[in-house]
């Protein structure tokens, strides 16, 4: 079940980040969430994994996630700790890969004009509302459709399958 209120310290990239770039290619090899996460986002920044604690969100800028369909970049960042992604946008594989493998997302237009990299977050996924706590501003992002909360709060695409099919 995901949490309905999530707090952490965010992590900053720009536009166009793409899968290669939150996962590179050279490590599709490994499988599991907690392999995948000793190189998440090592394609921004190669030193993430060290950096990076439990609880932490990422924010981006336009077309976050772009690139290939690999759905090992949402694992590999879920993997790392990272509670959530705040975007400006999204590749919408990418999207719904997050979103079936359980790692919330949010689009909030103009997020990285308001969020600096250590700024502690505040966000309500079910208002859609993003408290910057180091500055007191307050975003509005746009909520995820009921359905796909739905989704997180079964744990993931086959968790909720499994539940609204009796076999849970």
């Amino acid at each position: 079940m995901v949490e309905k209120v999530i707090k952490g310290r965010a992590w900053v990239f720009g536009d166009n980040i793409d899968t290669d770039a939150i996962l590179p290619a050279r490590y599709l090899v490994y499988t599991t969430e907690e392999e995948l996460a000793k190189f998440a986002m090592t394609g921004a920044d190669p030193d993430f994994p060290k950096k990076v604690k439990k609880g932490d969100i990422i924010v981006g800028g336009k077309n976050f996630g772009c690139g290939s369909s690999r759905e090992h970049a949402p694992i590999g960042l879920k993997g790392a700790g990272i509670s959530l992604v705040i975007a400006e946008s999204f590749a919408r594989i990418f999207y719904r890969n997050a979103i079936n493998i359980g790692l919330p997302l949010l689009e909030c237009k103009d997020i990285t004009k308001h969020v600096k990299e250590g700024d502690i977050l505040e966000v309500d996924l079910d208002k859609g509302i993003i408290k910057n706590l180091t500055t007191g501003e307050e975003l509005k992002a746009q909520k995820l459709p009921e359905f796909m909360m739905e989704i997180l709060n079964d744990g993931g695409l086959m968790p909720h399958l499994k539940k609204k099919l009796g076999l849970a």
